[in-house]
């Protein structure tokens, strides 16, 4: 079964210095219907203003990715870790026992775009870890590239969750396959552009989740960016 999310179904927050559209519940978003899929729990598309961010504040027993689609987000946490994260490069932030940070935007007039991801993670109250790998454009274009697993690799960052990360770019006749275990879910989000997923058309910022599927064919791109989550049930 494949069910298509629309972008505009999504809960959205103005702050005035942040303008974020949550997938799932989030602060004052509830939807009973929208808790989460899987073990994905987060996917905020957050757009943080010059001279603005988070300031320091915790987290505990959830393993967090930042994507940066524009901009640059600077990341300091109570591991010692100070570090700026640009586009095309994955973090990867595991809260375990506990850990606190705080997230900006240095930039003089340039938005940062990127999105904030939490996946429940398989083991609680484990030391806080951080992770930050680079993915060159060549890695995604025309395929799926995997850049948060629970094996680190090249290009893909090491996560506590049973629970895997795909990143493609998608244009003309590029296309991708995934099998999938119909035992378990599968979340595919379309950051930009247009796109198929199973023969169905999504747009920026919409979303497919499939249960019951064994696999993912990926087509008729047109300036497409996407993730695709393989989650447990």
């Amino acid at each position: 079964m494949l069910t298509i999310r629309k972008s505009a179904e999504r809960g959205y927050a103005d702050h005035g210095w942040l303008k974020s559209f949550h997938s799932f519940s989030f602060a004052n978003y509830f939807d009973p219907a929208h808790m989460g899929w899987g073990n994905l729990r987060v996917i905020n598309e957050d757009r943080i203003a010059p001279g603005m961010g988070f300031g320091t504040h915790g987290h505990r027993d959830m393993e967090i990715i930042s994507y940066v689609l524009s901009g640059n987000l600077a990341h300091q946490d109570s591991m010692g870790n100070v570090k700026g994260i640009p586009p095309g490069d994955v973090q990867r932030m595991s809260a375990g026992s506990g850990v606190r940070h705080s997230e900006f935007n240095h930039a003089k007039g340039e938005e940062t775009h990127f999105l904030q991801i939490w996946i429940e993670p398989n083991v609680t109250g484990i030391d806080p870890g951080y992770e930050q790998k680079s993915v060159p454009e060549a890695a995604k274009r025309g395929h799926l590239a995997l850049v948060a697993a629970p094996e680190a690799g090249e290009y893909t960052v090491k996560i506590h969750a049973d629970a895997r990360l795909y990143a493609g770019l998608f244009n003309g006749a590029e296309a991708a396959q995934l099998t999938l275990n119909a035992a378990r879910k599968a979340y595919v989000f379309l950051i930009r552009g247009t796109l198929q997923v199973n023969g169905h058309a999504l747009q920026a910022g919409d979303a497919a989740m499939l249960q019951g599927e064994a696999a993912l064919a990926l087509t008729a791109g047109q300036d497409a960016e996407v993730l695709v989550f393989d989650l447990a049930a």
